[in-house]
């Protein structure tokens, strides 16, 4: 294993030990967990991959209004309080 010196913040720190000790692992051991998922789900083929799926889906649905793009965040509000 390479040593490796990385800095946290303090919410970082106190939720990856919650996080570690929850699971019954290191603080490393959760971290190098995260480090294999992020880089076995985002390599290079796969973000192209989600770069296209996303290029062909833009525009691809219709919600019946006109002002979606300048009040997006009012929509989506609308939905979480629902």
């Amino acid at each position: 294993m390479v040593r490796t010196q990385i800095q946290l913040t303090e919410e970082q720190s106190e939720k990856l030990k919650a996080a570690a000790a929850r699971r019954g692992i290191s603080m490393a051991a959760l971290i190098r967990q995260g480090i294999d998922a992020l880089l076995s789900q985002h390599n290079e083929a796969s973000l192209e991959e989600m770069y296209q799926r996303a290029a062909k889906a833009a525009g691809a649905y219709h919600s019946g209004t006109r002002d979606t793009a300048s009040r997006h965040d009012d929509y989506l509000a609308e939905e979480f309080l629902r």
